[in-house]
């Protein structure tokens, strides 16, 4: 019973945070832009002081428009990161622009890089007319001016007509204090001391699936607005770009991550970069939705998506997407797939929509909610050992080595994912465990969430001390040989 009382006592609620009516000062926001290749992504990693942005020693390696946290000299601001900007372009290359364009439109400060070992070109010069009619102040930085030799390299860029262009060097930092310094001068008046909100931290929601799925499409159809580039090429996303959406009177963070490749081994540069971005999307997420293209067949990487969001023990909602396209006979080969394939996640909440068409998209942020509401889900001990012992009443643990192992009380010792503890005299095989799983989501819920179900077994006097185990342990493999 003492035991029992000291798990009872580790019941702990979240509160809510409060929000006063004080008027938050927004963080000016400064936008990267450039030609392709002239090092904006080196710069943005050397402003924030990590490698957080997708670089590569070819052109076009960005494409979307990611904002990140910075500081200088105890002044806050908000970084965005922006694809090559070039005119006269089309297909994909002409939607990176327009990203680029919007985020020199929208931001306070514009940080235009030049390459100073080229020279000014004629899209140099095509960028310089356009920031010209944004009205927003200009920093020119002169960038891949490595030391002194090329620095005259650099007074050439007067000619652009946007101010003193500053010598810098992405890669070696030669030359940044000072570009960073003219950056926040050109701040707003006031802006210099603002102090960000405090998050409040609204729900965050990964978009994962294998490349070409429709990630893309989902988020710039959740936003009302074309916010990241869409293509028909696969592995158009790079960088995990965060939104901000309001849905349903709430408002939601939705990630857009790369697609997941099958053999990420094998994976170089860019394309090996951005898996691993998405798979920190995935951390940082509380629920992931797993886009599936229901015009081919359920691929393995479907599928190793899938597990990905279960073993990092997030909230999982699975969206077929394209449905629009899909003929009855596919649609009858479609379910035994997902019947087969999927079993195992058959808890998760399933949404049939078209990212291309809005078709069902107001069913989405139901499932979400059902998925964030069974991942943070608490049973009180007292209510969870009470229908464990009616349980193990009617169905008792199975017979292992002519002894049945008892199971004398439970515990949930976390959520998000829910996390609970068996205290036991004996080892209980995975049917059984798997059992109990089943009748917890039959009871209590817990649908779109993972659960994890560990045993603490307690040995006889004398033995080795009780330990925790997920029902990978000796056992398990002893039970294999002997069958």
């Amino acid at each position: 019973m003492e035991d029992r009382e000291q798990y009872m006592s580790d019941d702990f609620d979240i509160a809510d945070i409060g929000v006063d009516g004080e008027q938050a000062v927004p963080l000016p926001v400064v936008a990267v832009v450039g030609r392709p290749n002239v090092g904006k992504s080196s710069l943005v990693n050397r402003i924030i002081g990590r490698r957080e942005a997708v670089v590569e020693d070819v052109p076009g390696v960005t494409r979307d428009r990611v904002a990140y946290d910075a500081e200088w000299q105890n002044t806050k601001f908000t970084l965005v990161d922006t694809g090559g900007w070039e005119t006269s372009v089309s297909g994909l290359a002409a939607m990176v622009a327009r990203q680029a364009e919007y985020a020199a439109q929208t931001a306070d400060v514009v940080l235009f890089v030049v390459d100073a070992t080229v020279g000014i070109t004629d899209a140099d010069e095509a960028v310089t007319r356009v920031l010209r009619a944004t009205n927003r102040p200009v920093v020119l930085a002169a960038n891949k001016v490595d030391g002194s030799m090329q620095e005259s390299d650099a007074l050439n860029l007067w000619n652009l007509g946007v101010g003193e262009p500053y010598a810098i060097s992405a890669l070696h930092g030669r030359g940044t204090g000072d570009l960073l310094d003219a950056v926040v001068e050109a701040f707003p008046e006031g802006a210099e001391r603002a102090e960000p909100a405090e998050e409040e931290g609204p729900p965050r929601v990964a978009l994962l699936g294998r490349p070409n799925v429709g990630k893309s499409s989902l988020l710039n159809r959740l936003a009302g607005e074309d916010r990241v580039v869409v293509d028909s090429v696969a592995g158009t996303t790079r960088d995990a770009v965060d939104e901000l959406i309001e849905l349903g009177g709430k408002t939601w963070k939705f990630i857009d991550t790369a697609g997941i490749r099958r053999r990420f081994r094998a994976l170089q540069g860019a394309d090996y970069y951005a898996t691993m971005r998405t798979g920190t999307a995935l951390e940082r997420a509380e629920v992931a939705v797993v886009l599936m293209d229901v015009s081919e067949p359920l691929a393995e990487q479907d599928i190793r998506v899938v597990e990905q969001v279960v073993e990092a023990g997030r909230g999982l909602v699975l969206a077929f997407n394209k449905w629009d396209v899909l003929d009855e006979d596919r649609r009858i080969y479609l379910e035994k797939e997902i019947d087969r394939q999927l079993a195992r996640v058959s808890w998760a909440p399933r949404v049939n929509i078209s990212a291309k068409t809005g078709r069902h998209m107001e069913k989405l942020v139901p499932a979400i909610e059902t998925s964030l509401d069974g991942w943070s889900r608490r049973i009180p001990t007292g209510q969870l050992n009470n229908w464990l012992k009616e349980l193990v009443a009617a169905t008792p643990p199975p017979v292992r080595g002519g002894k049945q192992p008892k199971i004398l009380f439970a515990t949930q010792a976390g959520a998000k994912p829910p996390q609970f503890v068996l205290f036991t005299t004996g080892f209980l095989e995975d049917n059984y465990r798997r059992f109990i799983e089943r009748r917890l989501r039959e009871d209590f819920g817990f649908e779109g969430s993972p659960i994890h179900i560990s045993m603490r077994i307690r040995e006889k006097k004398g033995g080795v001390p009780g330990r925790a185990s997920k029902g990978s342990a000796r056992p398990d493999r002893q039970h294999r040989r002997r069958s």
